[in-house]
């Protein structure tokens, strides 16, 4: 498959060559229906130092997720268990991003998705009927129209389930007898209903934090799973080089032919790590946001500003353009944040405007946007 055209390709067609080079080289010991092993897949999402040669080639193999090192072994680990694995955690933390790249790495495709809402059905998990043909023929194999959950138990690959706790309580449950006993029923096809998960089968679901409550997970259901909190990133150097990568890959995707500003990327990553934190660099006591400070918010702002400059401008990032943008992610959620943006721009950037001078001081000057 070509990524040409395709806005977002999978990840196992935009990493395809490096997930090809990992498997040329990949000598180590894997779970049976793993296209790559435990070693391969933590170096494919963590990244390697060492390029690997591959048709004459030396591939590098790029970091792909910034955070704790030791919670990708652990995920790589459940999923080798046969334990199905749930990332938790705030909005924006990569969580989908990491289900995508653990499948694409185990089962080389990344795809298979459910994507959780409050109008999700049974047979969108499971599988549905062709009512022509069922009409026609009665309730016949070649009638079923699989879902995600049949298409990973009779290929054996991961089913991703993205926003499980958006989906009904009862909707959720229908994976209890499925990740126990490995065996999907369709009673319609009678004694040859039953669907036993081919090895390498498994179920990788993501729940946002702020979801809780909605619809609560039951316990049998949680029992199924080994829970994993992906936190948001805790250091203002790496969230500027997240940034940077990031918003990089976009202008790429978008042959947008302008140059990524570090000043201006150092600028939002401090503004989104201390609202998120609630503490400035230099000691400020800050009124956090009750908005989603996510890196993928910041990423979302940079990019923004830098189309507008792109666009519209004189392909230089605008600190005007950065506040206005910046000022639509956070109010989206709650006007009442603005009181609290305007009171970090008055104390917290108005201090290092007078200490750093430079882009500080037209950052600053940009709070006539919070008016």
């Amino acid at each position: 498959m070509s990524n040409a055209g395709m806005m977002k390709p999978p990840v196992e067609v935009e990493y395809r060559e490096e997930l090809e080079a990992l498997a040329s080289v990949d000598t180590a010991k894997k779970p049976i229906g793993w296209k790559l092993s435990p070693q391969a897949v933590r170096t494919f999402i963590l990244g390697s130092r060492q390029p690997v040669s591959y048709n004459g080639r030396q591939i590098t193999i790029q970091k792909k997720y910034y955070g704790n090192d030791a919670l990708i072994e652990r995920c790589i680990v459940t999923l080798a268990g046969n334990r199905g694995l749930m990332l938790v955690g705030e909005p924006g933390t990569a969580k989908s991003m990491l289900s995508e790249l653990l499948s694409a790495a185990i089962s080389g495709v990344s795809t298979n998705t459910i994507q959780g809402t409050a109008g999700t059905t049974e047979d969108m998990i499971k599988y549905s009927w062709n009512y022509a043909m069922l009409l026609d023929k009665g309730p016949v194999k070649e009638a079923l129209v699989p879902s995600p959950l049949y298409v990973g138990m009779e290929k054996g690959i991961l089913t991703r389930f993205e926003e499980i706790t958006r989906t009904p309580a009862q909707i959720q449950d229908s994976l209890i007898s499925v990740l126990s006993d490995k065996v999907l029923n369709v009673p319609e096809l009678g004694d040859g209903g039953l669907l036993f998960a081919k090895q390498g089968f498994n179920v990788i679901g993501t729940a946002n934090t702020r979801d809780k409550g909605v619809n609560e997970m039951s316990s049998a259901l949680k029992r199924r799973f080994n829970f994993e909190t992906v936190q948001p990133v805790r250091e203002v150097a790496l969230e500027k080089q997240i940034i940077l990568q990031e918003v990089n890959k976009l202008a790429k995707e978008n042959q947008i032919e302008m140059s990524v500003d570090e000043t201006a990327a150092e600028v939002l990553a401090s503004t989104y790590h201390e609202l998120r934190e609630g503490i400035s660099s230099m000691g400020h006591q800050i009124d956090k946001p009750s908005a989603v400070m996510s890196t993928a918010e910041a990423v979302s702002v940079y990019y923004q500003t830098m189309m507008s400059a792109y666009y519209y401008g004189d392909s230089h990032i605008s600190m005007d353009n950065m506040v206005q943008n910046l000022l639509g992610a956070i109010v989206k959620e709650n006007k009442d944040d603005l009181p609290k943006v305007r009171g970090y721009f008055q104390t917290v950037i108005r201090d290092k405007s007078a200490k750093e001078g430079g882009v500080w001081r037209a950052y600053y000057e940009a709070k006539k946007y919070l008016d």
